[in-house]
């Protein structure tokens, strides 16, 4: 009976623990007079949003209440410096509360000083209530310059819809001028009222249809793929009609020549690459990775982009990072895949290390830069500061989960798609490359490689750093997937060109070729974002450069990895077309 009594106890507490678990912030859903938490979250200036210190980093009070242990619920919370406290506000759902002092604070120099620091540099904060963000000012300067104050009284207005929040906005009242050894009393009030917002409509106050749906948006699109249409037709009606007399003048007799013909017979022309075209590029094991963490990027940005689209990532907080995390964490047998085939294919034997390398080359860049970041994070005592325990869950997803699966990925890769399949045998001696026109060398067309495809993404990349370096939210992935596509094809077809006229002129160093003409659409990328900081920011000092250049750096990298991987793939298929279509004597 007292082992019957024990589960019975036991049961008792889960179902109460339910029970109470099913009415919260989590779900969404409340009783009337349940808790409602009003969570403070970060402060920082308001012309950088990435520079964030903790609320009561400041010089606030809480308030009477016992405060609640708050623990990041995701990863991506952590990472993005969601540093979460109890405000210690009592708020209960449908309870108005009236104007009431919760705390005082005297100023001694050093909290004058700080507050004065925020008020010059006009300092924002952001509060949390059931996951709706609500953003104040701490204060303001004075119209003489030389006074500066402080908004003392926060007046919450909650709206509701039958027994779920959908609308919270925030009054900051009563300015208070800072001055040493003053007290400062800090008071709130509460008021409820009934919203005709649908719950699953009520983010839309935060988005900004005016600046995401502007026609200039729409039109960069169209204009987008325009220029697809035109590429696709360019190369279609030019390389086929050029690859056309080709084939006619490789495929015809002698006596079917004129005498110019005769005399030049087959000694000029891509044809004369067909015994190195398929050999192996310098260094297999370094571009084999790259290839093989470019399709892994790739697929993690469609499935992202697509799961924004179907399930409003943005109204939940770092719930777009997690999932991109758990998406590259998830789809690591694609790296290995794609990586270890191709190096097969190269010849390569030290299969190991080029496993290794695919698997961390991507992870290693990422962590090293934000781990850089870190430290300079943690010296300015800022919230994007990552914690001891968020670094060692990183590195054990990395070293547990994508390890593993990318080995999978590169067993299977090998032994399903590691024999290599030319049309054409390699010769034993490579061929001499002959001189040729300055513009034709693999280096200029590197550089020019990547215009038309920064081109036709340029005017998106405004609207994303806008939404990531000021106070927007990026909702449009319609938008998203559509450019996606159109940088697809067109970094294809530019690729394809380039490739065509670099082996027109006998050179068969085309791998590293596509590869980094289509990625250095990431270099113009990088050097647009230089313009974007000192024209369209007000960013200053050493953390808002380094973080700002740093993570810039890093989605660049990317960007070229995986454009990168859209010309090789692009230019390999058409590569092997047209040498298997030839017949070689």
């Amino acid at each position: 009976m007292g082992r019957l009594s024990s589960v019975l106890r036991l049961i008792c507490v889960v179902s109460v623990y339910i029970y109470q678990a099913g009415c919260d912030e989590h779900n969404h859903v409340y009783d009337k007079a349940e808790e409602v938490v009003l969570w403070m979250n970060t402060v920082g200036p308001y012309h950088n949003r990435q520079e964030t210190y903790e609320y009561f980093s400041l010089p606030f009070c809480s308030g009477p209440k016992e405060s609640i242990s708050h623990y990041h619920e995701t990863l991506g919370e952590a990472l993005l410096g969601v540093e979460l406290e109890f405000s210690g506000l009592g708020i209960d759902f449908l309870a108005d509360v009236p104007k009431i002092q919760y705390c005082e604070v005297e100023l001694n120099q050093e909290k004058y000083q700080a507050f004065v620091y925020a008020v010059k540099n006009h300092y924002w904060y952001q509060m949390y209530i059931d996951d709706l963000p609500i953003w104040g000012i701490v204060g303001e300067i004075d119209e003489g310059g030389d006074g500066y104050y402080i908004w003392t009284h926060k007046k919450l207005d909650i709206g509701y819809n039958n027994n779920q929040i959908v609308d919270v906005n925030l009054t900051s009242e009563h300015k208070y001028k800072l001055e040493p050894s003053a007290k400062i009393p800090f008071t709130y009030e509460v008021k409820w009222h009934k919203s005709n917002v649908n719950y699953k409509d009520r983010f839309d106050k935060y988005l900004d249809p005016n600046f995401f749906q502007h026609r200039i948006h729409w039109f960069s699109i169209f204009n987008s793929f325009m220029m697809v249409i035109f590429l696709v037709g360019l190369v279609s009606m030019i390389l086929m009609r050029t690859l056309r007399k080709d084939y006619i003048r490789y495929g015809t007799k002698d006596e079917d020549l004129d005498d110019m013909e005769k005399d030049l017979g087959d000694e000029y022309g891509w044809k004369q690459v067909h015994g190195d075209v398929f050999r192996p590029a310098s260094h297999p094991m370094l571009f084999s990775a790259l290839i093989g963490t470019g399709y892994h990027i790739s697929v993690v940005a469609g499935c992202v982009i697509t799961f924004a689209i179907l399930g409003e990532l943005y109204t939940e907080r770092g719930s777009l990072l997690s999932t991109a995390i758990f998406v590259y964490a998830a789809t690591s047998p694609v790296n290995g895949y794609f990586g270890g085939s191709l190096y097969a294919r190269m010849g390569g034997k030290v299969w190991i290390k080029q496993m290794l390398l695919s698997a961390f080359s991507l992870p290693a860049l990422v962590c090293g830069t934000a781990f850089f970041i870190n430290f300079i994070a943690i010296y300015y005592h800022a919230s994007r500061a990552i914690p001891f325990g968020t670094m060692v869950a990183v590195t054990c997803i990395c070293i547990f989960v994508i390890l593993p699966l990318t080995l999978v990925g590169t067993v299977l890769g090998r032994n399903l798609a590691g024999q290599p399949n030319y049309p054409c045998r390699i010769n034993a001696v490579p061929r001499p490359i002959p001189e040729k026109k300055w513009f034709m060398e693999p280096a200029v067309i590197v550089v020019l490689g990547g215009i038309l495809p920064f081109g036709s993404i340029f005017i998106e990349m405004y609207f994303i750093f806008t939404s990531f370096w000021a106070y927007k939210i990026y909702y449009v992935y319609g938008f998203m997937l559509l450019v996606f596509v159109i940088l697809a094809i067109v970094t294809i077809c530019v690729t394809i060109v380039c490739t065509y006229f670099l082996l027109n002129a006998e050179d068969y160093r085309w791998q590293w070729t596509s590869f980094l003409a289509a990625a250095s659409t990431a270099g113009y990328v990088y050097m647009y974002s230089f313009y974007y900081f000192f024209f369209k920011t007000k960013m200053y000092g050493l953390f808002q450069t380094t973080f700002y250049f740093g993570y810039m750096a890093l989605f660049s990298i990317a960007l070229g990895y995986m454009c990168g991987t859209f010309g090789y793939v692009g230019t390999s298929v058409f590569v092997r077309k047209i040498y298997s279509t030839v017949k070689i004597d």
